[in-house]
């Protein structure tokens, strides 16, 4: 499947602690990696500064889809725009769903990336592959912060 990531991971942690993890700016910077200028406010636009070593230079932007407490935090972005001479803004966004569902031992958290398959022909192998890694890496960062 070329259009979309999905990655689940079981979390040793309460849907209302992996929720706050995900939706309080703060929180999500920690284990994200990022630094945000303010609170996520669904319909508003999320910004910020990457802080992953190397990626320093990159600007944080993603607009707030829905905050549907505590199963569903959904935004878009335009993925692996790390160039920053290049205006990503023309290019259709794709849509990142992090979905909580309770389980007998914590929350099984499942992160679907969506949309790729309408990205300029030219982007979307290497966004695809490298959002592939990153969110592979993200849900092991979200299981350390959550789970400590």
């Amino acid at each position: 499947m070329t259009d979309r990531i999905e990655k689940s991971i079981e979390l040793n942690a309460p849907v209302e602690r992996v929720w706050r993890a995900l939706t309080d700016h703060e929180e999500f910077g920690e284990w994200f990696r990022v630094k945000l200028d303010g609170p996520f406010v669904a319909g508003q636009v999320s910004t910020g500064r990457i802080t992953y070593p190397g990626y320093e230079h990159i600007k944080w932007e993603a607009t707030v889809k829905e905050i549907d407490a505590p199963r569903l935090f959904s935004m878009t972005w335009h993925p692996y725009a790390i160039d920053p001479d290049v205006d990503y803004s023309g290019e259709p966004p794709t849509l990142v769903e992090f979905r909580l569902e309770p389980t007998s031992t914590g929350t099984r958290l499942t992160v679907t990336e969506s949309g790729f398959d309408a990205m300029p022909k030219h982007r979307m192998p290497e966004a695809l592959r490298m959002n592939e890694g990153g969110w592979e890496e993200q849900v092991k960062n979200i299981k350390a912060y959550v789970e400590r």
